[in-house]
C-alpha cells in the first residue's frame, strides 16, 4: 500500500473566536477614536482677547520672547527673583500676557509655561526645565490659575525647597499634595468672591493643606474667568468688577510675594 504524506492543516478559527477578534478590534477602534477626539478637544483652548495679544508686544520696560516659553524680561533694573506661571486648563497661555507684562514691569522676570494639550496635569514638572534654562534667576516663585495653580502646588509638593513662594489664582492643591509642613514657603491664595468654578468655600476649605501662614486674599466681586483675558467661562458667575480691576488686584498681590522672596 502506498503511504501518503498529508500536510497538517492549521486549525480554522471558529465563529466564536472570530466574534471575539472583531470585538477586540471594535474596542481598540473606539479607544482610538475617543483618544483622537480628546486630542482635538484639548487642542482648541479658549482664545486670548485682543488685550492679551497686545500685551505680547515689548516696550521700553519689558521685552517679550515667544518660543518654548513665553518670557517677559524686565529691561530696567531686572531682579534675580522670577515668576513661573502655569495657565488654566484649556486656556491659551497667551491669555495671561497682560498680567505677566505688568509683573515684569515691576522688575520680575515672568515665564508663562505652555502645557501639553493645554492641560497642566500633563506638564506639572515643567518648572524644573524653566529653572535649568534661566540660571541667572536665583530665586523663584511659582503660581497658576485654576488647574494651573493646582499643578503648581503639585510641583512644590514634589520639589520642596525649589521655590520660595506659591501664588494661587482661583486654585487650591489636590488632596494628595499637602504643603502644610513647608512652613518657610510664602503662599498667597487669591480668589474671587463670585467665582463659580473654584468657589470661595473650596478655596478656604483647602487651608489644612497649606502652611499656617498662608494669606487668603478675596477679590470682592471677582469671578473665575477674569483672572485671564479669554472671555467668559461656562459655569462661572458674572463679576461685579471689571476684568482690569480684578487683574490689577491680582498683580499687586503676586508682586507682594515676589518682593518678599526677593529680600
Amino acid at each position: 500500500m502506498t503511504s501518503e504524506l498529508i500536510a497538517e492543516q492549521p486549525p480554522q478559527p471558529t465563529r466564536k473566536r472570530r466574534w471575539w477578534l472583531w470585538a477586540v478590534v471594535g474596542v481598540l477602534a473606539a479607544v482610538a477614536l475617543a483618544a483622537g477626539g480628546f486630542v482635538v478637544w484639548a487642542s482648541n483652548p479658549a482664545q486670548p482677547m485682543a488685550q492679551a495679544l497686545a500685551a505680547l508686544q515689548g516696550d521700553d520696560q519689558v521685552g517679550v520672547v515667544e518660543g518654548k516659553w513665553i518670557v517677559f524680561q524686565p529691561l530696567v533694573n531686572p531682579k534675580t527673583t522670577g515668576y513661573i506661571f502655569y495657565p488654566g486648563g484649556l486656556v491659551d497661555p497667551r491669555a495671561y500676557a497682560p498680567q505677566a507684562h505688568a509683573i515684569a514691569a515691576k522688575g520680575y522676570p515672568v515665564v508663562i509655561v505652555p502645557m501639553p494639550l493645554n492641560l497642566a496635569v500633563f506638564g506639572a514638572g515643567r518648572a524644573s526645565e524653566v529653572m535649568a534654562e534661566f540660571p541667572d534667576i536665583t530665586r523663584w516663585v511659582i503660581g497658576g490659575h485654576s488647574l494651573g495653580g493646582a499643578m503648581a502646588a503639585n510641583f512644590v509638593a514634589n520639589h520642596p525647597g525649589a521655590v520660595g513662594g506659591l501664588v494661587f489664582w482661583a486654585a487650591f492643591p489636590a488632596g494628595g499634595d499637602s504643603l502644610a509642613d513647608q512652613t518657610e514657603l510664602i503662599v498667597y491664595s487669591i480668589y474671587g468672591t463670585l467665582d463659580g468654578l473654584a468657589t470661595p468655600e473650596e478655596v478656604l476649605g483647602a487651608a489644612p493643606l497649606l502652611p499656617p501662614g498662608t494669606r487668603f486674599i478675596p477679590i470682592e466681586g471677582g469671578n473665575h474667568a477674569q483672572f485671564g483675558w479669554y472671555g467668559d467661562q461656562n459655569g462661572d458667575n458674572p463679576a461685579t468688577i471689571s476684568r482690569a480691576e480684578q487683574q490689577k488686584l491680582t498683580v499687586d498681590a503676586t508682586v507682594e510675594v515676589l518682593a518678599q522672596v526677593d529680600q
